[in-house]
C-alpha cells in the first residue's frame, strides 16, 4: 500500500450481506423463465440487476438525500487505534453512513461508548455483539 494511504477495512469477511425476500409464485416463475432462457445466470443475478436498475432510476433523489442527511457514502472502518486517539483528544464521533460501518473486533464496549456519540447506518453495521449492545441507545 502506498505511503500515506489507509486501508478502509480489513480484507477478510464477505463484501455483501445476505437478505431474504418473499416472492409470489408467478413472479418467481417469471424469474426462472428468464434464467432458463439465458437472460440471467441465476435468480440472484436477476435480483441484483433489478435492484441496481431501481437504484440508478432514483439516483438523483438518493444523491440529494445523502447530501441532506450529511451521510458518508461507502465503507467506513474504525480501528481501536483510531478510537483511542479520539478518546485521548476528547473527541466523539457521530457516525452517519450509507454503506457499511465496521468497528474492529478488538474495540472494547467501554472504548466505543467513550468515543461514539451516535450511529446511523443505512446498509450494514458490523461490530461485536458487546459493542453493539453498548451502543444500542445511540443507534438508529
Amino acid at each position: 500500500m502506498p505511503a500515506g494511504t489507509q486501508e478502509v477495512r480489513p480484507r477478510s469477511g464477505p463484501d455483501s450481506e445476505k437478505i431474504t425476500i418473499n416472492l409470489g409464485y408467478v413472479d418467481l416463475g417469471h424469474i426462472d423463465l428468464l434464467v432458463q432462457d439465458g437472460f440471467y445466470a441465476n435468480r440472484t443475478d436477476f435480483i441484483r440487476t433489478a435492484i441496481r436498475n431501481q437504484v440508478e432510476r432514483h439516483a438523483e433523489a438518493a444523491r440529494q438525500s445523502v447530501q441532506r442527511r450529511s451521510l458518508d457514502l461507502g465503507l467506513r472502518y474504525f480501528s481501536r487505534a483510531e478510537l483511542e486517539a479520539l478518546r485521548r483528544e476528547g473527541q466523539r464521533l457521530d457516525i452517519r453512513v450509507l454503506g457499511l460501518v465496521t468497528i474492529a473486533a478488538d474495540v472494547s464496549p467501554e472504548l466505543a461508548q467513550a468515543t461514539i456519540a451516535s450511529v446511523s447506518v443505512l446498509g450494514a453495521f458490523q461490530a461485536s455483539a458487546a459493542v453493539k449492545a453498548a451502543l444500542a441507545d445511540r443507534t438508529s
